[in-house]
């Protein structure tokens, strides 16, 4: 069995000493500010927008050492002192709000058992409760930048190195590039081949070698990131690291196996990884309908002149009936009957059955060309959109006889279906609609349901009013 270098037990040793260091300092300053929370919550009921009689402070400050010793432990139990180079600062507050309302808890259970001679006031323990959050995740806060300058500059850092390759290997250094206030300095890639060269780091050898390089180098941290066909090796590398004292952090491979908004995601405890999810959830998918039915609404108002002087055209031209209905396929594959106006001849499909419309389709009415081309045929669908058939942005529905052609000739094709489909989209202001690549625009919609904003419907909209309705895309 290897033995580090005595410099880089050395180095792994004073790293280990400013750690705890640095940890025994963050709980002292937690403490004081706990105990100049409760002070100040103190003060501020009595002295501050009191009235009345003041109790005394030595009733409060009785309470002074169970609180210590409660948010103490409770800090510890959160696991609030532990490296957070690559954790989430998000994370952390809410670690801190859980520590803190348990404390509370404890607290109050402590005052009612142990001081009944004592009517403590209720305005201070929440006042208390709220000041010990905002005051220990400020703290923290302002620690962490403190942490991200000096890092940036080339203070405190670790040394790591990353076993793997592929997607997995590049983006974990791409991220770190990225990111040089992690403190965190890449000093090689282990892998099969020499993925290392292009991506600004050494390559160190093959993935077999790592206990030499472990053993050999300061390494403080191990970065396995490997695709997930070579998962089956993971145990070996593993083992091959044995008790070194390094970091271990695994990269899962989302990149190949999640094919829409993959993610990771704690349930109790368990890490429930997301390799296929919409995002349209919770508050987006509230927000998405609220646009719709206020847009709709008001586009289906300002609309309805110009649709009542398009309906009567249709009669006079070629009759009745002015709207056209067509099933479609919608969100999760469920089908709905789409309203166009009618733009062909009555019964257009009775002989060839369902065909793909073609720019210079002979079905086509005079007043149909025109409709089709500034695309007012597609204004009914404003009342889809009001029936959660649609959203106003979205994939272009399709009819399901094309959809079971598509979805076993075009990969992916079916995920297009995990968001409503849309009168408008970000394939169609790309110029990939009507008779154009449908792997293009599967492509676009893929790429929508990916990067999914607010702001990126309400750029499609605009886009919309120039090339959808003013110019053929």
């Amino acid at each position: 069995m290897g033995r580090r270098p005595l410099g880089a037990e050395g180095g792994a040793g004073v790293l280990k000493a400013h750690s705890r260091l640095f940890e025994q300092l963050a709980f002292l300053t937690d403490l004081a500010l706990i105990v100049a929370c409760w002070v100040g919550a103190y003060a501020l009921r009595f002295h501050v927008f009191g009235h009345g009689d003041i109790p005394p402070f030595s009733g409060y400050a009785l309470q002074l050492l169970p609180i210590l010793a409660v948010w103490g432990v409770a800090y510890r139990a959160f696991d609030l002192y532990r490296p957070q180079r690559l954790g989430s600062h998000l994370s952390e507050w809410w670690d801190v709000t859980k520590a803190s309302t348990l404390g509370v808890l404890v607290l109050v259970s402590v005052m009612t058992f142990a001081f009944r001679s004592y009517d403590y006031s209720r305005i201070v323990i929440l006042t208390f409760w709220a000041a010990s959050i905002v005051s220990a995740s400020l703290s923290r806060a302002v620690f962490r930048e403190a942490l991200r300058v000096a890092r940036r500059r080339g203070y405190n850092q670790r040394y790591a190195v990353v076993v793997g390759g592929g997607e997995p290997a590049a983006e974990v250094l791409r991220v770190l590039r990225r990111r040089p206030d992690a403190g965190i300095r890449v000093l090689g890639l282990l892998s099969d081949k020499r993925d290392g060269e292009g991506t600004g780091v050494a390559w160190l050898g093959g993935i077999e070698e790592i206990r030499a390089v472990v053993t050999s180098r300061q390494v403080d941290i191990v970065i396995i990131a490997l695709p997930h066909t070579d998962y089956a090796r993971l145990g070996s590398v593993l083992n091959e690291i044995g008790d070194e004292p390094v970091t271990i952090h695994f990269v899962p491979d989302l990149f190949s196996l999640a094919s829409l908004r993959g993610g990771v995601e704690e349930f109790e405890s368990v890490p429930f990884i997301h390799l296929r999810e919409s995002p349209l959830y919770g508050w987006n998918l509230l927000l998405k309908r609220m646009s719709d039915v206020v847009l709709g609404a008001t586009a289906l108002a300002v609309a309805l002149p110009a649709m009542t002087v398009i309906g009567a055209a249709i009669v006079l031209t070629s009759g009745r009936p002015v709207l056209y209905r067509q099933e479609r396929m919608g969100l999760d594959g469920r089908r709905f009957q789409m309203l166009k106006f009618r733009t062909m001849r009555v019964d257009a499909e009775r002989e060839t059955g369902p065909v793909w419309a073609r720019a210079d389709d002979p079905r086509r009415t005079r007043l149909g060309a025109f409709l089709r081309r500034k695309s007012l045929d597609e204004l009914p669908q404003l009342w889809n959109v009001l029936r959660g058939d649609m959203s106003i942005v979205g994939p272009r529905p399709e009819r399901p006889f094309f959809v079971e052609q598509f979805k076993h000739r075009i990969p992916q094709y079916m995920l297009r279906h995990k968001v409503k489909a849309g009168i408008t989209g970000w394939a169609q202001v790309n110029g990939w609609r009507g008779n154009t690549s449908l792997e293009k625009r599967i492509e676009y919609d893929l790429y929508y349901i990916e990067n999914w904003s607010v702001t990126l419907d309400l750029k499609i909209m605009w886009l919309t009013v120039f090339r959808g309705l003013f110019q053929r895309v």
